[in-house]
């Protein structure tokens, strides 16, 4: 493709209809159709959460007693309400009923550490915390920090909810298109967390579109294990399964003999996950010694994080089937591009950009004669984030005053329109799923009162990213890899830690001082391979 000239994807037929005709029928606010096909299909499940079984009219019903229970609790509308939550029934109503009275949801994961949920409290200044504790023993670590107080909720299971904050409420605002539905917070690269603010138009173009093109329809039943606080989980799993009237099953954390179980006893069909995942579901059943049993699934797909070759083969032989892929950002609502549900593809394209997004490459500084047609990618359309709430100028750094969002992602398109992430320009890395920027780890090392110096890359390993870290120690210093682990823990959340720690005498940098990172990435890699 011609570089930095606009182009926008075509229209294309999903499920026997028009992606315009899709797009023209969006409602205002997430709840709409939730609550429009407990009129339509009643008696359809919903939601399986553990032995709870609720139906469409059973899920309308709790969505609505849980606007009157947030009035009574002080919510307004305009208010942020924040969430320190892993997928439960009790996240999906809290998300349905905040967006029935304009409410605002930052969904968080209470994996993270006391430090990073504190940050985000600080920047979100939500009305009122909602810890949800009975899927969750990290939940109520925060909830207990807080000074919440525990409430058993008779049909959400045990919570806790932080006190009544005297906070100012942000405009309401009729056009979905403007009002935002939910905050999920990505680690920024000045080690600030950044509150991407998606509105309810862009989620909803995100669960009609890309849901409509994996086939979700009454019947479906979707295994809900991608956190809803990452993006994926809440707009393309999550949203999508229930916009289109399928079934979603809520799980707060992956276990390979759960997701194996369900499989065949509740008959799942579709399972979407990161790459990490499928690595573990092929391990466990080489375990075991068995094959899958997967009788009624139709679709499975991948994203979150780069898809290996290698892993996309041994998983498509196990399953028996098309292992799909996409690419997305947070800022993004995620998805920018899949694979369609029709196609084959044996390599690890992320397939074409989703209908009428517009998209365009903007050539970089290098010029790379290996790959000419490689730009930054940059997009603009309905699921492009309002910007980072209060934070303008980070804002201003990815999103321009038309409406393009610069995905920092190097990207080429290839002759028959299929989308290749080549690299990515910043030097985040994708662990299982989740954004890792080296800035945040870092910053945490040199907390370290025997640490001078200290560098974080991701290192790439089958269908995954590890963190590595190089430290450079204060001369003398006595610092073992276990005492410098231990302080790490302590500060980050779990996915952020590094793999492996190099304690070294000095770190290359050029004269000026800057770090050469590149040369420690490929030692990390040379290291592993001679490992």
């Amino acid at each position: 493709m011609q570089l930095s000239h606009p182009y926008q994807a075509a229209d294309e037929q999903i499920n026997g209809r028009w992606a315009s005709e899709l797009i023209a029928e969006l409602p205002e606010r997430l709840s709409t159709r939730v609550l429009e096909l407990a009129e339509r299909q009643p008696q359809q499940e919903a939601i399986v959460d553990g032995e709870v079984r609720w139906s469409y009219a059973e899920l309308a019903e709790e969505v609505r007693s849980a606007t009157v229970w947030l009035g009574s609790l002080g919510v307004r509308p305009g208010d942020r309400l924040m969430t320190v939550s892993e997928n439960c029934r009790a996240l999906v109503v809290l998300l349905l009923a905040a967006s029935e009275i304009n409410a605002w949801l930052a969904i968080v994961n209470s994996r993270l550490s006391a430090k990073e949920i504190d940050q985000i409290r600080n920047n979100c200044e939500p009305r009122r915390i909602f810890y949800t504790t009975a899927v969750s023993r990290d939940a109520s670590a925060h909830g207990a920090r807080h000074g919440a107080e525990t409430f058993q909720h008779t049909s959400l299971g045990e919570l806790m909810i932080s006190p009544l904050a005297d906070t100012v409420t942000e405009p309401v605002h009729a056009s979905g298109a403007k009002q935002v539905a939910a905050m999920i917070y990505t680690s920024g690269t000045t080690g600030t967390p950044k509150g991407v603010m998606l509105t309810h138009r862009g989620i909803l173009y995100i669960a009609s579109i890309s849901g409509g093109m994996r086939h979700l329809s009454q019947g479906q039943r979707v295994y809900g294990v991608l956190p809803m606080s990452h993006v994926f989980g809440l707009a393309s799993v999550c949203v999508g399964s229930l916009y289109n009237g399928a079934c979603l099953y809520p799980v707060p954390r992956f276990e390979a003999p759960a997701l194996l179980k369900a499989l065949v006893e509740e008959r799942i069909t579709v399972l979407q996950g990161v790459p990490a995942m499928y690595a573990r579901v092929l391990e466990y059943l080489k375990q075991q010694g068995t094959a899958l049993e997967a009788p009624a699934l139709i679709y499975i797909s991948a994203g979150g994080s780069p898809l290996d070759g290698d892993l996309k083969r041994r998983v498509e032989a196990a399953f028996g089937q098309t292992l799909h892929n996409g690419y997305g950002l947070t800022e993004a609502s995620p998805t920018i591009s899949q694979t369609r549900i029709d196609d084959t593809p044996t390599n690890t394209t992320v397939g074409r950009v989703l209908p009428l997004l517009e998209y365009r490459l903007e050539p970089l500084g290098s010029t790379d004669t290996e790959a000419p047609e490689t730009g930054e990618l940059w997009v603009r359309g309905p699921n492009v984030m309002r910007g980072y709430f209060r934070q303008p100028e980070a804002t201003r750094d990815c999103l321009d005053n038309e409406g393009w969002l610069n995905t920092g992602d190097i990207a080429r398109v290839d002759a028959s329109g299929e989308l290749h992430i080549v690299g990515r320009s910043k030097e985040l890395i994708i662990r299982s799923g989740f954004n890792i920027y080296p800035p945040d780890v870092e910053a945490v090392i040199n907390e370290h009162p025997e640490v001078t110096l200290s560098a974080v890359v991701g290192r790439q390993v089958a269908g995954n990213e590890e963190v590595i870290a190089f430290v450079q120690c204060e001369p003398g210093a006595t610092l073992s890899e276990d005492e410098l682990r231990a302080f790490i823990a302590e500060r980050v959340a779990p996915y952020k830690r590094p793999c492996e720690i190099f304690l070294v005498d000095a770190l290359p940098a050029t004269a000026t001082g800057k770090i050469l990172k590149g040369r420690l990435r490929q030692q990390a890699q040379e290291n592993r391979s001679h490992g």
